[in-house]
């Protein structure tokens, strides 16, 4: 029996299968709407801030309002930000969510032409589904950390391999080159926008590396995918590393600053190295850990065994792809096995190694069951008990999926509803921040002709000898207007503290309240100088 050819399956969507994908991303943006907007702690303190900041040229008018990500890229959170300005909250929820959504498009274009048979899209079907219902996956629709936005990109970039694998193996240089480079160019512009993207770029030279071919294919591809990868990279990033770099001294501010050195933050990292496994068994046993107890690699709670299954059964089925010649039986085609299992490990390596923080591999959760089932397909089992033990595991997956739902608020307009005490001289008045709250979603609403400083926080406390540091207390010394400050009730005695350090004082029987729909009360209160301190 001739077998349709895997890259032609690929190619072409029945009018049915285009219907699937579509009521899919309908669906996702149904769900968005119907959950609410993202109150998340990341939306509070920089999602909305950063583009505003950008938008409205606030860089160095106001001060590490949104702690380190005062400094992150803000190219990615733009888009949403004009949608939720502009339109209706329910419309720009529905986007959101339609994108999110799109994740659908290239898991079923790789699932289907992985399955081998001659109809393969029922299975391909049910597969993404289960793709697409992981717990976290679930869990952060509708938010704004946009690891199952840059998915999309990342399982395009991988889904452009394996649907081209035999163009890659049997075209010639030029076809494989052009290939890879479009790969390259969709995750590079994905690492562009968010760095911790970056081990899925390693990921996918390692797909390309595993397609079959010659030595000189496999050098060629991965070389075009990395020019293509760079190319994507400097048109997301490298405005932003530049005015970073003219700014601070470091492209990258405030991390990696103990290379850098930039005088403006310590000479430290500043990265979050909590969740990172320090010894070998820890990394051996890292996903079984992680499904366990989520607390192990996340901030965001879920349930799910997709990845430990994934772990598991890649790394039992390693020695049939190696040596198993016999094709019989098989499930899925081995030449698309072959750089699934290489993108799945090469840039889950690089994310233990880095980052080990679940959110960020979230493409390889949705990818999780295609791996599982390029496991199961490739083992000498008959038909029917390959489909039985991926039938078993489906259920499994599924009985195991738990949503760590985030707190969401209603769906009415403005998208950002803050209510302010009076400000009676706004063109003299300057706002301090002091506290871990996220309180970045304030600053847009309001006056804009008021800078805000944040005085204490995870970037900035009064006395850490840093250049930033000694800016603010200059700048605070001699600002001759009202001076207020915004803090979270609970963190009023260490605001306290921070301000004796400016030399100032809350009037606190004057304080008044802020109010907003993410979050809050947040105090509003006068301050007066203690002393004349220099700065």
């Amino acid at each position: 029996m001739n077998l349709p050819h895997p890259t032609d399956r690929a190619r072409w969507l029945a009018p049915q299968e285009v219907l699937f994908l579509g009521a899919v991303i309908l669906a996702w943006a149904i769900l968005v709407v119907s959950l609410g907007k993202d109150t998340s702690w990341d939306f509070r303190n920089y999602h909305w801030y950063i583009p505003y900041a950008l938008l409205n040229h606030r860089m160095g008018f106001d001060i590490a309002v949104a702690h380190q990500a005062t400094f992150y890229n803000p190219t990615l959170d733009i888009p949403f930000y004009l949608l939720a300005n502009h339109f209706p909250a329910w419309f720009a929820l529905g986007i959101l969510g339609a994108v999110q959504g799109s994740n659908v498009i290239p898991l079923y274009l790789t699932a289907r032409s992985t399955l081998r048979g001659e109809d393969n899209r029922t299975l391909a079907t049910i597969l993404t589904m289960l793709c697409m219902t992981g717990g976290l996956t679930l869990g952060l629709a509708g938010t704004t950390y946009y690891d199952n936005i840059l998915s999309v990109l990342t399982l395009t970039s991988l889904a452009i391999v394996v649907t081209n694998r035999e163009r890659l193996a049997a075209g010639t240089l030029r076809q494989g080159m052009m290939i890879a480079l479009a790969a390259g160019l969709v995750v590079g512009c994905a690492v562009g926008l968010k760095l911790p993207q970056a081990p899925f770029a390693l990921g996918l030279a390692g797909a390309l590396a595993f397609v079959r071919g010659s030595w000189q294919q496999r050098a060629t591809r991965v070389l075009a995918a990395g020019i293509g990868g760079l190319v994507g990279l400097a048109v997301f990033s490298g405005y932003w590393w530049l005015e970073m770099y003219h700014v601070t001294g470091n492209p990258l501010f405030p991390y990696f600053n103990q290379y850098f050195d930039s005088p403006l933050a310590l000479s430290a990292s500043y990265r979050d190295l909590r969740f990172i496994p320090t010894t070998w068994p820890h990394r051996l046993l890292y996903p079984l850990l992680f499904t366990l107890d989520w607390r192990v690699a996340d901030d965001l709670a879920y349930s799910d065994i997709r990845v430990v299954l994934a772990y598991i059964l890649g790394i039992a089925t390693i020695p049939i792809l190696i040596f198993s010649k016999s094709k019989r039986g098989q499930l899925v085609d081995a030449g698309a096995a072959a750089p699934l299992f290489a993108f799945a490990a090469v840039s889950y390596i690089a994310w233990i190694s880095v980052f080990a923080i679940y959110r960020y591999i979230l493409a390889l959760e949705m990818l999780a069951p295609l791996l599982v089932t390029c496991a199961v397909g490739l083992w000498p089992l008959s038909r029917r008990v390959q489909l039985t033990v991926l039938g078993v595991l489906g259920v499994l997956a599924m009985a195991f999926t738990r949503p760590g739902w985030l707190e969401r608020a209603p769906v009415d307009d403005p998208y950002v509803q803050v209510k302010l005490p009076a400000i009676p001289n706004p063109d003299h008045t300057l706002i301090l921040m002091a506290g871990e709250a996220p309180m970045g979603y304030l600053v847009p609403s309001l006056p804009h002709q008021i800078p805000v400083l944040r005085i204490d926080g995870w970037m900035i406390t009064p006395e850490d000898g840093s250049k930033l540091t000694a800016s603010t207390k200059k700048h605070v010394h001699y600002f001759k207007g009202d001076l207020y400050l915004i803090a979270e009730d609970y963190e009023i005695g260490r605001a306290t503290e921070a301000l004796e350090d400016y030399g100032l004082t809350m009037r606190y029987p004057e304080c008044q309240e802020i109010r907003a729909n993410l979050g809050g009360p947040y105090k509003f209160c006068p301050l007066e100088r203690l002393t004349d301190n220099k700065p």
